[in-house]
């Protein structure tokens, strides 16, 4: 069923990035009947726990928005950890939804469960065509059975779960720590660092010629409240920008937002990763979504959001 005003919604994960700003646009948009659990309150690890949530809570429409996250070096050296503690939460709250009479629910997995080498744009049916990327294995892993639980539910059982995949991410309520961080907020607080410490350079990794797409997080809140009102496909959902920029134009920007006025150096010693990486989002966009913040002003944004939620502390 669609969305309305009356609704029991349950914002898994409603305090991350994804999860954070979804529960700001369901607000704004005068939805209040919002339930909404801190890990504290509610382990989505523990199965018994989440089934007696659901059944006392009666929920109506579930945003899957709860995940372990982490950057390349995160996600490299804890494996077995993405692979498990994601998977729990996924198999979890998906059967508890399907056996609680859950009528719609939306699971939010990323575009690293597409195949290292498949071909760009990555369309939604490259899916399974081919070996993952090794470092965020894993993750990908524990996503792709998310999304074929919610397929297979709809096909077997008729229910009206769907999942939705966003590009790279950004924006209020990002990680900014050093080392477990993604591109977009690690980048952020290096240059930030070296604007307090008046250094005169910056280094970035590689070449700086590899290409990336990133979406601020409240326009994939907007995508997310359409796919909820308006989709029920079986198939998966790409939401993503189609602005690609490289990573020494992603690092020029970035100078510029800050006000670090020193120099950017490349490393060419260090690897430069995937050369390109894109979703094809037709079909959100034929659903009527497209993007409102350029990549300038999502970053001037996020930049001001942690500077007065002191993010580089």
């Amino acid at each position: 069923m669609s969305l309305d005003k009356g609704s029991k919604v349950f914002i898994a994960g409603h305090r991350g990035l994804v999860g954070s700003a979804i529960t700001r646009k369901l607000i704004e948009s005068g939805y209040s009947n919002l339930v909404l659990r801190t890990r504290d309150e509610l382990d989505l690890l523990s199965q018994q726990a989440v089934f007696n949530f659901f059944k006392k809570e009666q929920i109506t429409h579930v945003f899957m928005a709860a995940a372990k996250v982490g950057g390349i070096y995160a996600n490299n050296s804890a494996q077995a950890d993405f692979l498990l503690q994601n998977l729990v939460m996924a198999t979890n709250v998906i059967q508890a939804s399907a056996e609680n009479y859950v009528e719609k629910l939306l699971f939010l997995g990323s575009s690293c469960i597409y195949p290292k080498l498949a071909p760009q744009p990555l369309k939604e049916s490259s899916l399974l065509t081919g070996p993952l990327e090794p470092t965020n294995e894993g993750y990908a892993l524990a996503k792709i059975a998310g999304l074929k639980l919610c397929e297979m539910y709809k096909r077997q059982y008729a229910k009206n779960f769907v999942s939705a995949m966003p590009t790279n991410l950004y924006g209020p309520g990002d990680n900014f720590h050093p080392l477990n961080s993604h591109v977009i907020p690690g980048m952020m607080r290096r240059f930030h660092e070296a604007k307090i410490s008046n250094l005169s350079k910056v280094i970035v990794w590689g070449t700086g010629t590899p290409k990336r797409e990133f979406l601020h997080v409240e326009d994939l809140a907007d995508a997310l409240f359409l796919i909820m009102d308006k989709y029920s496909d079986a198939e998966t959902i790409n939401v993503g920008s189609s602005q690609e920029v490289t990573i020494l134009e992603l690092a020029h920007l970035m100078k510029e937002v800050v006000g670090f006025k020193g120099e950017i150096e490349l490393d060419l010693s260090k690897p430069d990763g995937t050369p390109r990486k894109i979703l094809d989002s037709t079909k959100i966009n034929k659903l009527g979504w497209s993007p409102r913040y350029s990549l300038k002003e999502g970053l001037k944004k996020t930049y001001d959001w942690a500077l007065k939620n002191k993010s580089f502390e």
